[in-house]
């Protein structure tokens, strides 16, 4: 006899399988859709990016960072406009900083994005960060596979750019362009940032402002020290970029759709290079095996506050150690006691840390 879990199961799994062949049938109501369950986190979701996986594989990844007023989505814009003169399908996954009322997008209209309005072959969503500091939310990289799986030629993916490390885009695209704009102090601040390091491609955009001549030799001049530090780096250390790419500087005024051309043939060019390098089999394998880590990091957090509501709440246990009942140490032991026990013996955190010298 069907329970209702059992039902619902059946349902879910029936309707995934409609929304996926409608989906690869080209609807593009169904990628919304898709995407919308895979935002919300809705029941069933994970079986939905499974089926897509299968079908995806194909789409180039652009990813567009810099700061906030260096003119990301205006670029971006321009960018799917040329990629559709030249007759590639486009998906934007514009990811804009989060409401504090109700998780989703701030910027969800889009205003600066109207040259492709009308295309169906551009597909533009805006998508919440959901708190994430780089900008790009495990969902985000769910979309991504929902867009390649519905045959998009190139995905862009615009990020926040509030300041913070954007590295997690690196994860994510193939192509990296990094944003700056004249006389901004962008650069002192990419180096803060660790940004300076991911990029594949830089934008000077702006380029009709005042030192724009600065901004553009002082940019080279790091990307040369970048490369020169990672050709005496260690061996044995994965660099973020192959030294062996040296990163164009290209000059844009994305108002005005002056040197789209060149960026488009620059990341063009970096599409190349990692088709014909060992580059891109790494990257590729990098990525997967970050998207791994990150979904048993989500999975295990979720079994180990489940735990901690079983014992009463962290509250409750922080309370037991501020009484002297027991101390951090040992609550962290028992609460992963029996996580511990279905996984079997293994390399505790005290182990790995080798043997240390004891206190006198």
């Amino acid at each position: 006899m069907m329970t209702d879990d059992d039902s619902g199961q059946t349902g879910t799994s029936e309707r995934n399988d409609r929304l996926v062949n409608a989906l690869l049938d080209g609807e593009h109501r169904a990628l919304a859709r898709a995407i919308t369950r895979i935002e919300n986190r809705e029941p069933g979701y994970r079986d939905l990016v499974s089926r897509l996986y299968e079908h995806a594989g194909s789409a180039r990844v652009v990813g567009i960072t810099g700061s906030p007023g260096a003119g990301k989505s205006t670029l971006v814009d321009k960018l799917a406009a040329a990629y559709r003169e030249r007759g590639e399908t486009v998906g934007v996954i514009a990811v804009d900083p989060s409401s504090p009322f109700s998780g989703g997008a701030v910027l969800g209209d889009r205003i600066r994005m109207g040259s492709t309005v009308g295309d169906m072959d551009v597909f533009v969503r805006s998508m919440s960060a959901r708190g994430r500091l780089g900008g790009v939310s495990t969902a985000t990289t769910d979309a991504i596979t929902a867009l390649d799986a519905f045959g998009k030629d190139v995905v862009v993916v615009e990020t926040v750019g509030a300041g913070q490390s954007e590295v997690d885009v690196v994860r994510t695209a193939d192509t990296v362009a990094v944003l700056v704009q004249p006389g901004s102090g962008d650069d002192v601040q990419m180096l803060k940032a660790g940004i300076l390091e991911i990029g594949d491609v830089f934008v000077v955009n702006k380029a009709d402002m005042d030192g724009i001549e600065r901004t553009v030799a002082e940019l080279t001049e790091m990307i040369h020290r970048r490369s020169d530090g990672q050709s005496h780096a260690d061996p044995d250390e994965p660099a973020v970029n192959d030294a062996s790419w040296q990163p164009p500087v290209v000059e844009t005024v994305a108002t005005a759709g002056t040197g789209i051309d060149d960026l488009l043939a620059a990341l063009d060019d970096h599409a190349a290079y990692l088709t014909r390098s060992a580059e891109g089999e790494r990257r590729e394998l990098d990525r997967i095996a970050e998207e791994l880590r990150r979904l048993v990091r989500n999975d295990g957090n979720e079994l180990l506050e489940a735990e901690i509501r079983r014992r009463g709440g962290i509250e409750t246990l922080a309370r037991r150690v501020r009484d002297g009942e027991t101390d951090p140490y040992a609550v962290a032991e028992s609460i992963l006691e029996p996580l511990r026990d279905c996984l079997g013996p293994g390399e505790t955190a005290t182990e790995a840390e080798g043997s240390a010298p004891e206190r006198e």
